[in-house]
């Protein structure tokens, strides 16, 4: 099987080229700012051969153009993984044939969460490619979690074609590449971890799984604004782009998709991180939700929808005279311009003096929400801080704040409000006319209607 992933240099002329680390564009010579992309300082110096211009020449199966009528559509075969938050992301499982690249911060558990999964199917033949770890720290890691497997085989290596003589020995079901970023190839010059050295990696191992039908899972960096380190390329070539993000200091943990050829971009699944590994949260309402007795100014409820799934969040705000002469302006979980925004429409629209105040704002739980439904619950956090009075037990909200103080309709109400009835909720507040279609006769909780800021305080703090 080597011989079809195999090329030739021996012959090739090496020459220097320009790669863009964001996009890869390739240039001949360095440019401060990307012709392509347009970003700033991202060209890198890479060796090549002249020949190819970066890209090793593969050989490729020619096929006939094809009437759409006579082209039979088929189900994909998928893979049911053990995990079904991780089920739900990929869309209903793992699809044959397809390349899953798996992302996130350093630390955060990707590596956890793959292997809990992989060393819990016990009908696939699986092959795991380390090129981080040694042997002995993952079997300390699956001791940890608690799975052993006897159809899970693990090599460290770094080297491309040393792999795909792993793959002709083990010939696995499932492939899994930890990480994308220190294979390299014998082909190409550069140290791995560069854009050629990436995109010819990433693209041979998809000319594998595509002709070979296993699927492959490649786990992969960030870099420090977020998102998937490398050139934009990766995230092209791959069939889905799952990210796996939290904070550190807290317990959750959240995979999100950002693409999927095979399923929806908008499901997220929830773990916990435990000591024995990753586990699954069920209903993560109910612990992103303070369950103290003692009700304290600056908290309320707020209803979101993360992907598919309605949830129930804690926002909690502070709002103090400023001790020094320029306010503090502090956010976590929320879009900190934003915030600044709906403090604008408090000052201009609804008469509230917080520019002389310090504001600070926080998510429970380490989340990261950008439902612009969730504008309310943080209008009523700030007031709420400000007169120094809780909201009443067993109120949320959900509804986008406009520029002119107005409450503007939200998507999936009906969902928003089901999940907090289930919850023990008693009173919601959702944007007038938002209700259409809706029957509130059947409904335990109490809807009430505000089209403006002033009325939901009215309706909160009368």
């Amino acid at each position: 099987m080597t011989d079809l992933f195999y090329t030739d240099y021996s012959m090739a002329k090496i020459k220097s080229r320009w790669f863009c680390s964001e996009c890869g564009h390739e240039s001949p010579k360095w440019e401060g700012r990307c012709s392509e992309c347009g970003a700033w300082n991202t060209m890198v110096e890479e060796r090549v051969p002249a020949t190819s211009g970066g890209r090793a020449t593969q050989r490729r199966t020619k096929t006939s153009p094809r009437k759409v009528s006579e082209i039979v559509a088929s189900a994909e075969q998928r893979i049911h993984m053990p995990s079904e938050e991780l089920n739900r992301v990929l869309g209903g499982g793992l699809v044959a044939g397809s390349m899953v690249l798996i992302g996130g911060e350093p630390g955060i558990g990707k590596s956890t969460l793959v292997l809990q999964n992989i060393l819990s199917i016990k009908s696939k033949r699986i092959l795991y490619v380390s090129g981080e770890e040694s042997e002995s720290q993952l079997k300390m890691r699956a001791d940890r979690i608690g799975r052993q497997s006897d159809n899970c085989y693990i090599v460290t290596d770094t080297s491309l074609e040393n792999i795909f003589d792993y793959i002709a020995e083990v010939n696995p079901e499932i492939l899994i590449v930890d990480s994308i970023q220190t294979i390299a190839s014998d082909a190409i010059e550069s140290a791995a971890g560069s854009v050629s050295q990436v995109r010819e990696c990433a693209a041979r191992l998809l000319r594998y799984a595509k002709e070979s039908g296993v699927p492959v899972l490649l786990i992969g960096h960030i870099n420090k604004e977020g998102s998937i380190a490398g050139p934009k390329v990766l995230e092209h070539i791959v069939d889905a782009v799952l990210q796996f993000e939290g904070d550190r200091q807290y317990m959750y943990r959240i995979l999100r998709s950002i693409k999927n050829r095979f399923g929806s971009t908008s499901e997220l699944g929830i773990y916990e991180m435990c000591q024995r590994g990753l586990r699954e949260v069920a209903n993560p309402s109910e612990l992103l939700m303070s369950h103290s007795s003692e009700r304290l100014s600056g908290v309320s409820i707020g209803v979101t929808v993360e992907g598919a799934r309605p949830l129930l969040i804690e926002t909690q705000a502070l709002v103090s005279t400023a001790a020094y002469g320029t306010p503090q302006r502090s956010v976590t979980g929320f879009d900190s311009k934003r915030m600044n925004m709906l403090l604008a429409v408090l000052e201009k629209r609804v008469g509230f003096k917080l520019a002389q105040k310090d504001v600070f704002l926080n998510i429970a739980g380490g989340l990261k929400v950008n439902d612009p439904a969730l504008d309310l619950a943080v209008i009523c956090a700030i007031l709420s801080s400000n007169v120094d009075m809780a909201i009443p037990a067993g109120y949320c909200c959900a509804g986008e704040v406009g520029l002119s103080g107005e409450i503007r309709p939200v998507t999936r109400i009906e969902q928003r409000i089901l999940e907090a009835q289930k919850l023990g909720m008693t009173d919601i507040l959702v944007p007038a006319g938002n209700l259409k279609g809706f029957d509130t006769s059947k409904s335990t909780i109490n809807i009430h209607q505000v089209a403006k800021v002033e009325e939901a305080f009215r309706e909160l703090f009368a």
